[in-house]
């Protein structure tokens, strides 16, 4: 259990940390399941838009540090290609 000042700190600090690092992966989770499901559902123009809204939400995510960059490349590069292959 944390002793120090500074270990009690630093657990309120990751507590914060990992319940907004959370909200951030739930919410691109959320743009790349609307790029699937306009794929599943068929319509290209909609699973198009659903992806160039996706975009930038995943490099927001490389950039605050939640997703590892060629996570999100990987995952750009599959859905792209699934749109494109419609």
């Amino acid at each position: 259990m944390a002793n120090t000042p500074q270990a009690k700190k630093r657990i309120r600090r990751n507590d914060r940390r990992a319940e907004i690092n959370g909200a951030r992966i739930s919410r691109i989770r959320s743009f790349v399941k609307k790029v699937e499901t306009a794929i599943a559902g068929g319509d290209k123009t909609a699973a198009a838009a659903a992806l160039k809204d996706a975009q930038p939400e995943l490099a927001r995510g490389v950039a605050r540090g939640v997703l590892h960059k060629n996570t999100a490349s990987r995952k750009m590069s599959r859905l792209s290609k699934r749109v494109a292959g419609m």
